[in-house]
């Protein structure tokens, strides 16, 4: 593992927020999508300290064309899985029964 200050490398090379199990790209996905700030993203997440939001958002920003990778790669499978599952028996069941 490496590591810098509150985030760290795992051996898959996946950032991780110090102390917590919170990915850095959980973080980012979550700025991304919203817009919020880290004060904003603190009162969502109270366990997460401004400087650990802070400090994954700079890893971000170090590092934003690999994670911007992942986080397209991760969007593609879901949607994938989602268009895969469009039929499945749960939601068939669901239809019918005009719950979805």
């Amino acid at each position: 593992m490496t590591s810098t200050y509150h985030v760290t490398i795992d051996d898959c090379g996946v950032a991780w927020i110090d102390d917590t199990n919170v990915k850095v790209i959980e973080v980012v996905a979550e700025h991304l999508a919203h817009g919020a700030s880290p004060q904003e993203m603190h009162l969502q997440h109270p366990h997460l300290s401004i400087a650990q939001i802070c400090a994954a958002l700079a890893y971000y920003y170090d590092h934003r064309a690999e994670l911007d990778a992942r986080i397209a790669e991760e969007m593609r499978q879901y949607e994938h899985q989602r268009a895969v599952t469009v039929d499945s028996p749960g939601k068939t069941k669901l239809r019918r029964q005009g719950l979805i």
